[in-house]
């Protein structure tokens, strides 16, 4: 997570981490990199995991709609009946997921 959050501050940045803890860390910029502090990259960890919490009901969904070919079998079903609409199988799989796993 230290990496990623140096890299999302400088996307250009070369360095070496050892460690695991950025408080006990050792960082090391390389080849005239600038210096990040490791106060900003606490904040910038902060950030990155927040923004992962805040996007679990994403990851949650992704898991739980059927496969592609799968949703396209019920749509085809959902035409062929003339259910195209909110009453076809593929509009209730798709608004249960939903249901089941709300944005924040």
């Amino acid at each position: 997570m230290i990496i990623e959050a140096i890299l999302k501050i400088n996307p250009n940045a070369e360095v070496n981490v050892k460690g695991t803890n950025i408080d006990t860390c050792e960082i090391e910029f390389l080849n005239g990199t600038a210096e990040i502090s490791k106060s900003d990259i606490k904040t910038k960890i902060t950030e990155l995991e927040t923004a992962y919490d805040n996007n679990a009901y994403q990851r949650d969904r992704a898991v739980a709609y059927k496969q592609l070919k799968e949703q396209l079998d019920l749509l085809y079903h959902d035409m062929a009946a003339d259910k195209g609409d909110k009453t076809g199988e593929w509009f209730k799989h798709i608004k249960a997921v939903k249901d089941a796993n709300p944005k924040g």
